[in-house]
């Protein structure tokens, strides 16, 4: 996500760009996140006041910008006043001197002034606030365990984390960028004030030239630094896994739940793609970044426990229908844990004795695009030609619609294109915008869209995505463009994946490659 933000930025300033990606687009964390545009309202208790209010800003900004896949979202933080938490905080140890009755506690009235803060911090201006709220004979109550009887209810965003991904992949392509999926960086270095960075891709071997070189390698900036730019750095990544669990629909309306574990942990349960439930995440620490990363059936456990600690039936094994797990390059700051480690991004500069680079630590998928806007600032006295920071509040391609606008969008789609369904249109308004129009022109029945292949999946949906999106897999766009792949059956997605290899001139599938990660 941060390679592909800054890409963007740095061609919308005029910038000559290429982006080199290994793997698929969001292939890694940029696909495997919570999907959550929030401010991290439980890093206040660590104190990173700054890190909430920037997060908070840029909250709004994002929404403004992509409101077909992200929108606002209302939590419910259900409270337990008996229940005690076996953690340390700044906040936690500020307490235990004032007050020492309340140690291992989280009173009220001190969620309430959290809250208070998480609303005012940021501006907030497009989402409602903060209310206390009853659950004893309510829809939000009906699937809690009975102690719960008072909630908290407060605004954050959902957004289509890997749409995000290749929505500024498009954008950059748009103002001149070069995206180069499936192009693994072997080797770069300088070469009087340049950078000679040489690409493998499909067998075969190129150079490029570049006046910079920056390195968002996500979990892979430190191997970057040592095996490609062979380069030393003080600064470090520390690998810490999240692994999320799918389950059939665990309850009937579209709030999400914010559940706080007595490890001082947190975790959500949200609804998902209509008719599933994602609960996520852990915090474990991962050693080898060549170890793909899984849920482990501790990691499930530990999941379905908790959760469990608040439904009212218990959460087992037998609903969970997908699992799927990412490793967060968190910057090393030397905390005793991963879940004290900061969530800020660090940004490191390397003058040499030539062409710079910039290494990339840490960030949220939140403040991706300050991060970006960051980078290219950093490097801009480098590129005296470079226009002015511009991104703040410009729509993603598919996003030139209010933020209010999605119904009406559907129902355009609806009117104009009578084949489709309410369902139908609403998916492909979420994952498209005013660019479903595009792709639907001139349909006017289904089988203008060419073959179905289940779960309103057609080829020219798909033939979008090759021609569009840099789809070469079947597993591109079940499981990273979409979400489809829960919905599909293996035949129905061995014949997806034979259309999108045909389509794109990809080899033929050398085995399973369902893309569900642990599931």
């Amino acid at each position: 996500m941060n390679g592909c933000g800054i890409a963007r930025d740095a061609a919308g300033r005029g910038l000559s760009v290429a982006l080199a990606e290994k793997d698929d687009l969001g292939g890694a964390t940029s696909s495997a996140s919570t999907k959550l545009f929030h401010g991290g309202l439980r890093y206040l208790e660590y104190l990173e006041v700054g890190l909430v209010r920037h997060a908070l800003i840029e909250r709004e900004v994002l929404l403004q910008a992509m409101p077909h896949i992200a929108w606002p979202m209302r939590f419910v933080l259900p409270y337990d006043p008996a229940m005690r938490f076996d953690v340390e905080t700044p906040v936690s140890r500020i307490m235990a001197v004032a007050m020492p009755w309340m140690r291992g506690r989280r009173p009220a009235w001190m969620i309430r002034a959290g809250l208070f803060l998480y609303d005012h911090l940021g501006g907030r201006k497009l989402l409602p606030g903060t209310r206390s709220v009853r659950l004893a004979g309510t829809p939000l109550g009906a699937p809690l365990d009975d102690r719960f009887d008072r909630a908290f209810e407060y605004s954050d965003c959902w957004v289509e984390d890997s749409r995000l991904v290749v929505l500024n992949a498009r954008d950059a392509a748009a103002r001149g960028a070069r995206i180069m999926p499936r192009t693994r960086v072997v080797s770069a270095e300088r070469v009087g004030d340049l950078w000679r960075v040489e690409l493998a891709h499909d067998g075969s071997r190129a150079a490029v030239m570049a006046r910079a070189l920056v390195n968002a390698g996500g979990p892979w900036v430190d191997d970057v630094i040592r095996n490609v730019v062979r380069s030393n750095s003080a600064a470090h990544v520390r690998l810490v896994r999240g692994s999320h669990i799918v389950t059939r629909k665990l309850f009937d309306h579209d709030r999400c739940y914010f559940f706080q574990g007595r490890d001082g942990r947190i975790i959500f349960a949200i609804p998902y793609e209509g008719d599933f439930t994602l609960i996520g995440t852990t915090e474990a620490e991962h050693q080898d970044i060549a170890e793909p990363p899984v849920c482990t059936a501790e990691e499930m456990r530990y999941l379905l426990d908790f959760a469990s600690q608040y439904f009212r039936k218990p959460v087992t094994e037998a609903d969970v229908v997908w699992t799927y797990s990412g490793v967060r390059p968190l910057y090393d700051d030397g905390s005793s844990s991963a879940t004290a480690a900061t969530r800020d991004y660090v940004l490191r500069f390397d003058g040499g004795a030539g062409a710079p680079l910039l290494n990339v630590f840490g960030g949220k998928i939140t403040t991706y695009r300050r991060l970006a806007e960051a980078a290219v600032a950093r490097l801009a006295p480098h590129f005296p030609q470079a226009g002015p920071a511009w991104t703040a509040g410009v729509a993603l391609p598919g996003g030139d619609f209010p933020v209010t606008g999605v119904a009406d969008l559907q129902a355009g789609l609806c009117r104009d294109f009578p084949f489709l369904d309410a369902a139908w249109a609403h998916r492909l308004v979420r994952a498209y915008g005013t660019e479903a129009r595009v792709w639907l022109d001139g349909a006017r029945s289904a089988d203008d869209l060419g073959p179905a292949f289940g779960a309103t999946i057609t080829a020219r949906e798909l033939d979008w995505a090759v021609d569009r999106e840099w789809v070469r897999t079947g597993a591109d766009f079940l499981w990273r463009r979409t979400r489809l792949g829960l919905r599909t059956t293996a035949d129905e997605a061995a014949a997806i994946d034979a259309h999108v290899r045909a389509r794109s001139g990809a080899e033929p599938a050398a085995g399973d490659e369902s893309g569900a990660r642990g599931g």
